[in-house]
């Protein structure tokens, strides 16, 4: 148990964090240049839910880990 506390206070978290603000900035830069997609979407947030797409996020994934 304490290995998995220590690998999701490690890696998990961090990645979850980086990639949610990463995306946000995305969102926050594109429509400063005009294109309100992700606001409209409601992508221009640090809610890590609202980043989340159902191919890319969840069905590519499990498709590449089956095919493997």
């Amino acid at each position: 148990m304490d290995h998995f506390i220590n690998t999701i206070s490690t890696w998990i978290l961090p990645v979850l964090i980086s990639i949610t603000m990463h995306e946000a900035a995305h969102g926050y830069v594109a429509n400063l240049l005009g294109d309100n997609t992700a606001k409209k979407l409601g992508r221009v947030t640090l809610n890590p839910f609202k980043h989340i797409d159902r191919f890319g996020t969840v069905i590519l994934p499990i498709i590449l880990i089956i095919i493997k």
